[in-house]
């Protein structure tokens, strides 16, 4: 913390996701989560993961994560699960206020959704391969199969059965009629 406290707001992500290192840069992040350190790893998501403001404009530092590191859920999945609490709990946004009984919520999930060059993201396939329950139960990846499932799948499951009920009908018409005429 005491190494990015000197950072201007804006340039926070890239100190955090990129150190020159003679003619390499490294990512400190995955250099913490491939050493084992993950209270600084910890440390870096939770910073990435604030929401900065000054009179111009706000700051997070969601995109610069996602765009350094696209596979960021699986590594960390494969090497670091703790640390996906800690990375998911950071895409959602709660409101101090609560307004009848509820609490406004915010849910930045477009990278989980959709990767910077327009492929579909691998998201729901991660955290379903590692067989954790309370992951898949976490507030922003039910948000996000549910929508997957509201607007993808839904649709297509219901054209497969409507022509499988299609063609099942047709072959039942058919024989009943090549039954009589044989």
């Amino acid at each position: 913390r005491k190494a990015v406290a000197c950072a201007p707001r804006r340039e926070r992500p890239e100190w955090m996701l990129s150190v020159s290192v003679g003619l390499d840069t490294i990512s400190p992040l995955m250099w913490a989560i491939e050493q084992g350190n993950f209270e600084a790893a910890d440390a870096i998501i939770r910073d990435l993961l604030t929401i900065r403001a000054d009179r111009d404009r706000y700051y997070f530092g969601a995109d610069a994560l996602f765009s350094r590191h696209p596979d960021i859920i699986g590594c960390l999945r494969a090497e670091a699960p703790s640390l996906l609490w800690t990375l998911l709990d950071g895409l959602v946004w709660r409101s101090r206020k609560v307004e009848c009984g509820a609490r406004r919520a915010i849910y930045f999930c477009k990278h989980l959704l959709i990767r910077q060059d327009g492929t579909p993201a691998t998201f729901v396939e991660d955290i379903c391969s590692g067989m954790d329950v309370k992951l898949v139960c976490h507030p922003i990846a039910a948000h996000i199969i549910d929508l997957l499932w509201a607007r993808v799948a839904t649709r297509t499951m219901f054209i497969r059965h409507l022509l499988l009920v299609v063609a099942v009908v047709t072959f039942t018409v058919s024989q009943a009629i090549f039954d009589r005429h044989l």
